[in-house]
């Protein structure tokens, strides 16, 4: 029981701590520089749209403005089954930049087929309806791929403000500040393990069929790896986004990507051989799986530290701590629409735990066989 007890904290130690400064190290001791120059290639921003009618207008705004060569920029939107006006607001723009697809209801996956099918750039630049650009977004998420050796390119996702959405946004504002951190260093020292699907880059060549029951931007990141290329991380090419999410919200998106997730790292499952795919594999398996399982351990380890407690000091004050920390945890979600709920000492608690409890879930969900290949977005 106690050799389990430390191999537990062991593993939770690599997870939370031994992994972030293995890929800061890296980063910092083993640099692989790449070419960066303006260029101007064709591109298809490619975006599926559910019922967008609340932001679509602004976002073809948006992306109309931006600083890039008008006849090299395409707009593909494809309309998966929308029964608001969605349709009607992007028909208005039609031109030979803006193209509409308007779909009956496929899925996200399908939706997007369709949409690359149509485009006609060089490179695919895949967004959300919601994100808003920078105006130079485009132009400096190209750049990178002036070098042969990246075959795409991971824009930044950034939060508007931190005064919408309840308190449940602080500690995901929080875990996206450092999850940049660790894009920057896994950039510098090779390629970064998946892009957000606000905003990144692909060449057409590397871009296959997306299948339903996984995570089209993950899976999308994954291929370019395995393909020989390089994914690389621009901090620069910037997508705001809106913070209006929820507690219930962020639960069942988290649920969502986790099962969606780990079946995609299943399917290209060819990336975890060492032998072949070097430092990557490890970079996968700890990121997209160890990390996004640690629920398993956090549970096994809370059990087995109250079976110990006979055994002594350091055993009692393993469980005392998780209780303390849990029981944060449990008051920050039951107090998530309140302002103190914001403060630190009970936002990092109250994400975690809604995070690994949203894991048990999807763990449950992917026993099941359960596949959410379709859903409804939620702004």
């Amino acid at each position: 029981m106690q050799a389990l007890f430390w191999a537990l904290v062991g593993l939770l130690i690599y997870i939370y701590v031994g992994f972030p400064l293995l890929i800061l190290l890296r980063g910092w001791l083993r640099p692989r520089p790449y070419r960066c120059e303006d260029i101007t290639p064709s591109v298809s921003i490619i975006i599926a749209a559910r019922n967008e009618e609340a932001t679509i207008e602004a976002k073809l705004e948006n992306l109309l403005a931006l600083d890039y060569p008008e006849d090299q920029l395409e707009v593909v939107i494809a309309s998966d089954g929308s029964d608001d006006r969605t349709g009607a607001i992007v028909s208005r723009y039609q031109n030979a930049r803006v193209c509409l697809l308007s779909l009956p209801r496929v899925g996200k996956a399908e939706a997007l087929n369709a949409a690359i099918a149509c485009a006609r750039g060089e490179l695919l630049v895949f967004s959300d309806a919601n994100s808003m650009y920078c105006r130079d977004a485009i132009r400096v998420l190209v750049r990178p791929l002036a070098d042969e050796a990246v075959g795409g390119v991971a824009g930044n996702q950034v939060y508007l403000s931190s005064d919408g959405g309840d308190a449940s946004t602080v500690g995901e504002q929080r875990y996206w500040d450092f999850d940049r951190l660790l894009k920057v260093a896994q950039s510098r020292s090779g390629s970064v393990t998946g892009a957000t699907g606000a905003i990144y880059a692909i060449r057409r060549a590397l871009v296959h069929p997306i299948r339903g029951d996984v995570n089209d931007d993950l899976l999308n990141s994954l291929r370019v790896v395995a393909q020989g290329h390089r994914l690389v991380f621009e901090p620069q090419a910037i997508a705001y986004e809106p913070v209006t999410e929820t507690a219930v919200v962020t639960f069942a998106r988290r649920v969502r990507v986790v099962v969606r997730g780990l079946r995609c790292v299943f399917v290209m499952r060819q990336l975890l051989n060492p032998f072949r795919y070097g430092f990557f594999s490890l970079q996968l398996l700890s990121h997209k799986v160890l990390l996004r399982t640690a629920a398993i351990p956090l549970v096994i380890l809370a059990a087995v530290s109250v079976l110990l407690w006979p055994q002594g000091w350091i055993y009692q004050a393993a469980a005392l701590s998780q209780a303390v920390f849990y029981a944060l945890g449990l008051g920050g979600i039951l107090l998530v629409e309140r302002p103190i709920a914001r403060h630190w000492l009970l936002a990092f608690p109250a994400f975690f735990c809604l995070v690994n409890a949203a894991t048990v879930k999807a763990l449950w969900q992917l026993i099941r066989g359960e596949q959410l290949e379709r859903w409804e977005p939620e702004r």
